[in-house]
């Protein structure tokens, strides 16, 4: 389905990170440092926050993209990134709209824009790769709304990106190669999302069914944009266990993993 304005720049003002909250409840097993560092695109300074456990040994590394609402008005991007990172990855949750001096994403330019956000996704992957503590071999991102339609684009070119989690993302066209391969890629999205209708999680299905690549797709019935409840908790537990075995346990080189449609 044809990506629009309004679902690109809506589609994230209205998202909650469905990774928010899901371990609220549970105390984590080691605390999450958190460390605000920047790198430099397109002569640009691009904040990035690093969340990890203590230790120094090499561990995957996930790229987190917030929704086109920004980090300035919705904490649960922190809180989804220091549950990612509790269960043992590096993660990076990167300010990309600082590429272009915003703190939402604007309607007028959001198409113009696109292209020096997906540049700013790939240095941030370099950023990523030459981090203290990274794994550079094992390296995901989990995009939200925004977010998952810049990660669907970056890693379907850039092959450093072993692991993708999309939710509720649209479907980029035109920003996406005919000779591309998407990584092994999860995809989570409700029935009646208003803002990305779910049109786009069976287009995402379709490319990599047609890619021949490892997937998995959750829609859930009656869940609209953003995830609560036991459908949240479901949707963190399979992003979890997703990265796992396409990103953690498995050898990312080789993409293995078994394939598994729905749930």
């Amino acid at each position: 389905m044809s990506l629009t304005r309004r679902n690109l720049l809506i589609g994230a003002a209205l998202a909650a990170s469905s990774t928010a909250h899901a371990q609220q409840d549970k105390p984590n097993a080691m605390p999450v440092s958190a460390q605000r560092t920047s790198f430099k695109s397109g002569g640009k300074a691009i904040a990035v926050e690093t969340f990890q456990t203590a230790g120094s040994a090499p561990r995957p590394t996930v790229l987190m993209l917030h929704g086109a609402d920004g980090l300035s008005y919705n904490s649960q991007y922190r809180e989804g990134a220091r549950d990612v990172a509790a269960a043992g990855y590096q993660v990076h949750l990167v300010h990309y709209l600082d590429r272009t001096g915003e703190k939402r994403a604007s309607f007028s330019t959001l198409f113009q824009h696109f292209m020096p956000w997906m540049s700013t996704v790939q240095d941030a992957l370099a950023f990523a790769a030459d981090h203290p503590g990274a794994d550079s071999s094992r390296i995901g991102i989990i995009g939200i709304s925004l977010g998952a339609a810049l990660g669907l684009a970056v890693a379907s070119t850039d092959p450093r990106v072993k692991a993708l989690v999309n939710y509720f993302g649209p479907l980029p066209q035109g920003a996406i190669a005919t000779t591309s391969k998407l990584p092994p890629t999860l995809v989570l999205h409700g029935s009646a999302d208003p803002i990305v209708p779910v049109a786009n999680a069976y287009a995402v299905e379709a490319l990599l069914r047609q890619q021949n690549v490892p997937y998995e797709i959750k829609v859930y019935p009656g869940q609209g944009h953003g995830f609560k409840g036991a459908t949240e908790d479901d949707a963190t537990a399979r992003s979890l266990a997703f990265l796992q075995r396409h990103l953690a346990g498995a050898d990312a080189s080789t993409g293995s993993g078994a394939l598994s449609v729905g749930g």
